[in-house]
Protein backbone atom coordinates (compact mmCIF):
# COMPACT_ATOMS: atom_id res chain seq x y z
CA UNK A 1 0.00 0.00 0.00
CA UNK A 2 2.73 2.50 0.94
CA UNK A 3 4.61 2.11 -2.33
CA UNK A 4 1.47 1.77 -4.46
CA UNK A 5 2.40 -1.72 -5.59
CA UNK A 6 0.45 -4.09 -7.79
CA UNK A 7 -2.50 -5.95 -6.31
CA UNK A 8 -1.17 -9.02 -8.11
CA UNK A 9 1.93 -8.93 -5.90
CA UNK A 10 -0.25 -10.50 -3.23
CA UNK A 11 0.21 -13.66 -5.26
CA UNK A 12 3.33 -13.16 -7.35
CA UNK A 13 5.73 -11.02 -5.30
CA UNK A 14 9.31 -12.26 -5.64
CA UNK A 15 10.31 -10.86 -2.27
CA UNK A 16 9.46 -11.20 1.39
CA UNK A 17 10.59 -9.73 4.72
CA UNK A 18 12.91 -11.81 6.85
CA UNK A 19 15.26 -11.89 9.78
CA UNK A 20 17.77 -14.65 10.41
CA UNK A 21 15.37 -16.92 12.30
CA UNK A 22 12.60 -16.77 9.72
CA UNK A 23 15.09 -17.11 6.86
CA UNK A 24 16.37 -20.32 8.46
CA UNK A 25 12.79 -21.57 8.73
CA UNK A 26 12.24 -20.72 5.06
CA UNK A 27 15.51 -22.31 3.96
CA UNK A 28 16.88 -19.03 2.59
CA UNK A 29 20.63 -18.52 3.15
CA UNK A 30 22.76 -15.44 3.85
CA UNK A 31 20.31 -13.55 6.05
CA UNK A 32 22.05 -12.63 9.31
CA UNK A 33 20.84 -10.89 12.45
CA UNK A 34 17.56 -10.16 14.17
CA UNK A 35 16.67 -7.09 12.09
CA UNK A 36 13.91 -7.43 9.53
CA UNK A 37 14.76 -6.62 5.93
CA UNK A 38 13.35 -7.10 2.45
CA UNK A 39 14.86 -10.07 0.63
CA UNK A 40 14.38 -10.35 -3.14
CA UNK A 41 14.52 -13.38 -5.41
CA UNK A 42 12.75 -15.73 -2.99
CA UNK A 43 10.77 -17.64 -5.62
CA UNK A 44 13.81 -19.85 -6.11
CA UNK A 45 13.21 -21.00 -2.52
CA UNK A 46 9.46 -21.54 -3.12
CA UNK A 47 8.53 -18.35 -1.30
CA UNK A 48 7.00 -15.02 -2.23
CA UNK A 49 3.40 -13.88 -2.12
CA UNK A 50 0.81 -14.85 0.43
CA UNK A 51 0.81 -18.52 -0.57
CA UNK A 52 4.48 -18.89 0.33
CA UNK A 53 4.16 -17.44 3.82
CA UNK A 54 4.55 -19.85 6.71
CA UNK A 55 1.76 -18.07 8.58
CA UNK A 56 -0.71 -18.87 5.81
CA UNK A 57 0.43 -22.47 5.51
CA UNK A 58 0.62 -23.18 9.25
CA UNK A 59 -2.73 -21.64 10.10
CA UNK A 60 -4.43 -23.86 7.53
CA UNK A 61 -2.95 -27.08 8.93
CA UNK A 62 -3.69 -29.57 11.65
CA UNK A 63 -1.84 -29.66 14.95
CA UNK A 64 0.82 -32.07 13.68
CA UNK A 65 0.03 -32.64 10.00
CA UNK A 66 -0.86 -30.71 6.90
CA UNK A 67 -4.43 -30.33 5.72
CA UNK A 68 -5.08 -30.11 1.97
CA UNK A 69 -8.73 -29.55 2.86
CA UNK A 70 -8.13 -26.49 5.05
CA UNK A 71 -5.56 -25.02 2.69
CA UNK A 72 -7.70 -25.63 -0.37
CA UNK A 73 -10.77 -24.21 1.32
CA UNK A 74 -8.79 -21.09 2.27
CA UNK A 75 -7.73 -20.54 -1.34
CA UNK A 76 -11.29 -21.02 -2.59
CA UNK A 77 -13.06 -18.87 0.00
CA UNK A 78 -10.52 -16.21 0.97
CA UNK A 79 -8.64 -15.66 -2.30
CA UNK A 80 -11.37 -16.47 -4.82
CA UNK A 81 -14.51 -15.57 -2.88
CA UNK A 82 -16.28 -18.86 -3.50
CA UNK A 83 -19.19 -19.79 -1.23
CA UNK A 84 -18.97 -23.33 0.06
CA UNK A 85 -21.47 -25.13 2.30
CA UNK A 86 -20.40 -26.27 5.74
CA UNK A 87 -19.40 -29.96 5.96
CA UNK A 88 -21.94 -32.46 7.32
CA UNK A 89 -21.79 -32.92 11.09
CA UNK A 90 -21.22 -36.66 10.91
CA UNK A 91 -18.07 -36.53 8.75
CA UNK A 92 -15.27 -38.52 10.46
CA UNK A 93 -12.04 -36.69 11.27
CA UNK A 94 -8.81 -37.65 9.57
CA UNK A 95 -6.01 -39.09 11.74
CA UNK A 96 -3.73 -36.47 13.29
CA UNK A 97 -0.43 -38.38 13.42
CA UNK A 98 1.05 -38.34 9.94
CA UNK A 99 4.12 -40.34 10.93
CA UNK A 100 2.27 -43.48 12.08
CA UNK A 101 -0.18 -43.79 9.19
CA UNK A 102 0.33 -46.20 6.31
CA UNK A 103 -1.13 -43.66 3.86
CA UNK A 104 -0.01 -40.10 3.15
CA UNK A 105 -2.21 -37.18 4.13
CA UNK A 106 -3.08 -36.78 0.47
CA UNK A 107 -4.09 -40.43 0.15
CA UNK A 108 -6.19 -40.21 3.32
CA UNK A 109 -7.86 -37.07 1.97
CA UNK A 110 -8.56 -38.68 -1.40
CA UNK A 111 -10.10 -41.70 0.34
CA UNK A 112 -12.21 -39.45 2.55
CA UNK A 113 -13.35 -37.36 -0.42
CA UNK A 114 -14.87 -40.31 -2.28
CA UNK A 115 -17.88 -40.13 0.06
CA UNK A 116 -20.77 -38.89 -2.14
CA UNK A 117 -21.76 -36.40 0.58
CA UNK A 118 -18.30 -34.86 0.44
CA UNK A 119 -17.20 -35.20 -3.16
CA UNK A 120 -18.98 -32.13 -4.55
CA UNK A 121 -17.03 -29.66 -2.43
CA UNK A 122 -13.78 -31.57 -2.16
CA UNK A 123 -13.31 -31.68 -5.91
CA UNK A 124 -13.40 -27.88 -5.81
CA UNK A 125 -10.94 -27.32 -2.96
CA UNK A 126 -8.64 -30.32 -2.51
CA UNK A 127 -6.52 -29.78 -5.65
CA UNK A 128 -5.43 -26.38 -4.33
CA UNK A 129 -4.38 -28.02 -1.08
CA UNK A 130 -2.53 -30.84 -2.84
CA UNK A 131 -0.44 -28.24 -4.67
CA UNK A 132 0.72 -26.92 -1.28
CA UNK A 133 1.72 -30.31 0.15
CA UNK A 134 5.35 -29.36 -0.45
CA UNK A 135 5.14 -27.49 2.87
CA UNK A 136 4.77 -29.16 6.25
CA UNK A 137 2.38 -28.24 9.07
CA UNK A 138 4.45 -25.20 10.10
CA UNK A 139 5.25 -24.03 6.59
CA UNK A 140 8.70 -25.53 6.04
CA UNK A 141 9.59 -26.88 2.63
CA UNK A 142 9.65 -30.66 2.38
CA UNK A 143 10.02 -33.45 -0.14
CA UNK A 144 8.90 -36.25 2.21
CA UNK A 145 6.29 -36.45 4.93
CA UNK A 146 6.90 -37.41 8.56
CA UNK A 147 6.61 -41.07 7.62
CA UNK A 148 9.36 -40.74 5.01
CA UNK A 149 7.00 -41.02 2.06
CA UNK A 150 7.55 -38.81 -1.03
CA UNK A 151 5.26 -35.82 -1.47
CA UNK A 152 3.04 -35.49 -4.55
CA UNK A 153 2.12 -31.87 -5.36
CA UNK A 154 0.48 -32.53 -8.73
CA UNK A 155 -3.21 -31.73 -9.06
CA UNK A 156 -6.00 -31.23 -11.56
CA UNK A 157 -8.66 -28.63 -10.85
CA UNK A 158 -12.30 -28.68 -11.90
CA UNK A 159 -11.77 -26.89 -15.22
CA UNK A 160 -9.28 -29.56 -16.25
CA UNK A 161 -6.17 -27.44 -15.70
CA UNK A 162 -3.18 -29.32 -14.34
CA UNK A 163 -0.82 -27.71 -11.87
CA UNK A 164 2.15 -28.74 -9.80
CA UNK A 165 3.24 -27.21 -6.52
CA UNK A 166 3.19 -23.62 -5.35
CA UNK A 167 4.45 -22.25 -8.67
CA UNK A 168 1.75 -24.08 -10.59
CA UNK A 169 -0.99 -22.92 -8.23
CA UNK A 170 0.25 -19.34 -8.32
CA UNK A 171 0.35 -19.32 -12.13
CA UNK A 172 -3.13 -20.82 -12.33
CA UNK A 173 -4.59 -18.17 -10.03
CA UNK A 174 -2.86 -15.36 -11.92
CA UNK A 175 -4.02 -16.52 -15.33
CA UNK A 176 -7.22 -18.53 -15.29
CA UNK A 177 -8.64 -17.20 -12.00
CA UNK A 178 -7.39 -13.63 -12.11
CA UNK A 179 -10.86 -12.13 -12.51
CA UNK A 180 -12.19 -14.00 -9.48
CA UNK A 181 -9.16 -12.97 -7.42
CA UNK A 182 -9.51 -9.30 -8.39
CA UNK A 183 -13.23 -9.30 -7.67
CA UNK A 184 -12.62 -10.77 -4.23
CA UNK A 185 -9.85 -8.26 -3.51
CA UNK A 186 -12.13 -5.37 -4.49
CA UNK A 187 -14.98 -6.75 -2.41
CA UNK A 188 -12.78 -7.08 0.69
CA UNK A 189 -11.14 -3.67 0.25
CA UNK A 190 -14.50 -1.98 -0.23
CA UNK A 191 -16.04 -3.65 2.82
CA UNK A 192 -13.05 -2.63 4.94
CA UNK A 193 -13.18 0.95 3.65
CA UNK A 194 -16.90 1.33 4.30
CA UNK A 195 -16.86 -0.44 7.64
CA UNK A 196 -19.73 -2.71 6.65
CA UNK A 197 -20.59 -5.75 4.61
CA UNK A 198 -20.74 -5.40 0.84
CA UNK A 199 -24.27 -5.05 -0.53
CA UNK A 200 -25.86 -6.03 -3.82
CA UNK A 201 -26.03 -2.34 -4.69
CA UNK A 202 -22.22 -2.15 -4.43
CA UNK A 203 -21.69 -4.40 -7.45
CA UNK A 204 -21.34 -1.54 -9.97
CA UNK A 205 -18.68 0.06 -7.77
CA UNK A 206 -16.79 -3.23 -7.47
CA UNK A 207 -16.89 -3.59 -11.24
CA UNK A 208 -15.55 -0.06 -11.64
CA UNK A 209 -12.73 -0.82 -9.19
CA UNK A 210 -11.71 -3.78 -11.32
CA UNK A 211 -11.82 -1.69 -14.50
CA UNK A 212 -9.63 0.98 -12.92
CA UNK A 213 -7.15 -1.58 -11.61
CA UNK A 214 -6.79 -3.18 -15.03
CA UNK A 215 -6.31 0.19 -16.74
CA UNK A 216 -3.69 1.31 -14.21
CA UNK A 217 -1.45 -1.76 -14.25
CA UNK A 218 -3.15 -3.06 -11.08
CA UNK A 219 -1.71 -0.35 -8.83
CA UNK A 220 -3.58 -0.32 -5.52
CA UNK A 221 -4.12 3.45 -5.69
CA UNK A 222 -6.54 2.98 -8.59
CA UNK A 223 -8.89 0.93 -6.41
CA UNK A 224 -8.52 3.24 -3.41
CA UNK A 225 -9.24 6.38 -5.44
CA UNK A 226 -12.32 4.74 -6.95
CA UNK A 227 -13.64 4.02 -3.46
CA UNK A 228 -12.89 7.51 -2.13
CA UNK A 229 -14.70 9.13 -5.05
CA UNK A 230 -17.73 6.86 -4.70
CA UNK A 231 -21.12 7.89 -3.36
CA UNK A 232 -21.00 5.06 -0.83
CA UNK A 233 -17.79 6.30 0.75
CA UNK A 234 -18.60 10.02 0.71
CA UNK A 235 -22.12 9.68 2.05
CA UNK A 236 -21.23 7.27 4.83
CA UNK A 237 -18.41 9.51 6.02
CA UNK A 238 -20.70 12.56 5.86
CA UNK A 239 -23.43 10.89 7.88
CA UNK A 240 -20.95 9.74 10.51
CA UNK A 241 -19.52 13.25 10.92
CA UNK A 242 -22.98 14.77 11.14
CA UNK A 243 -24.04 12.33 13.85
CA UNK A 244 -20.89 13.03 15.85
CA UNK A 245 -21.54 16.77 15.78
Amino acid sequence: FQRDGSVLDILKADYTFLNEDLARHYGIPDVKGADWRRVDGVKTSSRGGILGQATTLAKQSGASRTSPILRGNWVAEVLLGEKLPRPPKDVPRLPEDEATETLTVRQLTEKHSTDPKCYGCHRRIDPYGYALEGFDAIGRRRERDLGGRPIDTRAQVMDGSKLDGLDGLRDYLLTKRRDAFLKQFCRKLLGYSLGRGVLLSDRPLISEMRVQLESHDYHISAAIETIVRSRQFREIRGNEMASEE
